[in-house]
């Protein structure tokens, strides 16, 4: 998979060199952003940093850079340097793509390229296009954005019109090989066990989406489904010795979700479900998977004015694999957020949220006596270009 992506990409790349006559032919635009956080916890430290103490440890930088040598071809590259706690603290390649977009019908993407599934996956990669500090992390978890982000493979993709009193149908379709990266925060707790996964995980993945943009001007209502194959990865102790392995299947992860948006005010839903099954095993024992998630929020925004938005969303996750009574079971999050856009090119971010649960962003480490629940604020500066 991997060779036949980087000769796809060579032979793109060949396409432009020869097809382009000077820079300007080659509709170069390259864009970009910046952002600072701080976040405070009223007790707990959440996301891997020291956050009831106040935390400024959060830091994201953005660049991409595109080209589109012919009129239907264009080809572009992202890169992050994320620091979020203990997470990233490197530079990691977002997407690399080439688009061939041949009439509203039919176009194809292939490289390492967004994974089109859900309402918000496509864009939180783009912190200045939303409203919201932290994304609802019952569905898009800042700890696993990069891995969930993309894919390296191929999406087709398309828009069908279906007549002025049913509206228009938006397709899409993916396949390729998904990468869950041995930073990833799903492996967080194999490290605080002296564990880990220095090749991470990959298995295939493939699936579809349909988006159908209603005769109700601004209202937009879709499913998604992602398929995965089988992963089986070796696991490692501390000293690299190998202490066992891993294998689990993801048999599906549907996802429904519906946005209505009329400029100024928005408000948008969606729901999915995330049961993976296996076992991790370890010589003489097997530890098995027991997780079934029923993953949901619903967030609303008002545009008061053209340079202030204000919003609120609320995101909860179940576990009905972890025993009753228990806090890790579930979480809920109440979220009430502000955006102030000081001009074209610099914005900021206010964030409070109301946690109840402790099933997500929590490590044991930080949290040697995890409470319940917990209050979060969040402030961020942004600059865009």
């Amino acid at each position: 998979m991997k060779r036949f992506l980087i000769a796809a990409m060579t032979m793109a790349l060949g396409v432009t060199s020869a097809s382009a006559q000077s820079l300007e032919d080659l509709n170069i635009q390259i864009h970009g952003y910046a952002t600072q956080g701080f976040i405070y916890t009223t007790q707990n430290n959440i996301l891997t940093t020291t956050s009831s103490s106040g935390s400024p440890s959060w830091t994201e930088a953005v660049i991409n850079v595109g080209a589109q040598p012919i009129p239907k071809l264009r080809i572009a590259v992202q890169g992050r340097y994320f620091l979020l706690g203990n997470y990233g603290n490197a530079i990691t390649l977002d997407w690399a793509a080439a688009d061939y977009k041949a009439n509203d019908k039919f176009g194809v993407r292939f490289g390492k390229v967004k994974t089109p599934a859900g309402l918000l996956n496509e864009v939180q990669d783009i912190d200045p296009s939303y409203l919201w500090a932290l994304l609802p992390q019952s569905i898009y978890p800042i700890s696993s954005r990069n891995s969930s982000l993309s894919h390296l493979g191929g999406v087709f993709y398309g828009t069908e019109k279906l007549g002025r009193k049913f509206g228009k149908l938006e397709y899409r379709g993916w396949g390729g090989e998904r990468v869950l990266g041995s930073d990833d925060g799903y492996f967080l707790p194999f490290k605080e066990a002296g564990l880990g996964a220095p090749n991470g995980f990959s298995w295939v993945t493939y699936g579809g989406a349909l988006h159908w943009l209603t005769p109700m001007s601004g209202l937009m209502v879709g499913i998604s489904d992602i398929q995965n194959g089988k992963i089986t990865s070796a696991v490692t102790a501390a000293n690299g010795a190998l202490a066992g392995a891993t294998a689990v299947t993801w048999p599906s992860k549907p996802a429904y979700f519906a946005r209505y948006d009329n400029g100024k005010y928005m408000v948008a839903g969606e729901f999915t479900t995330y049961a993976p099954k296996g076992a991790f095993l370890f010589p003489g024992a097997r530890s098995p998977i027991n997780i079934d998630q029923l993953e949901t929020y619903g967030m609303a925004s008002y545009k008061p004015t053209s340079k202030l938005t204000t919003g609120v969303y609320y995101s909860q996750v179940f576990d009905h694999g972890q025993p009753l009574g228990t806090t890790n079971r579930y979480q809920k999050d109440w979220a009430i957020s502000g955006r102030y856009d000081f001009n074209e090119f610099i914005y900021a971010k206010a964030e409070q949220h109301f946690i109840d649960g402790t099933a997500l962003s929590y490590d044991a480490n930080l949290n040697p006596n995890l409470k319940p629940n917990t209050h979060m604020t969040i402030l961020k500066i942004g600059v865009s270009f």
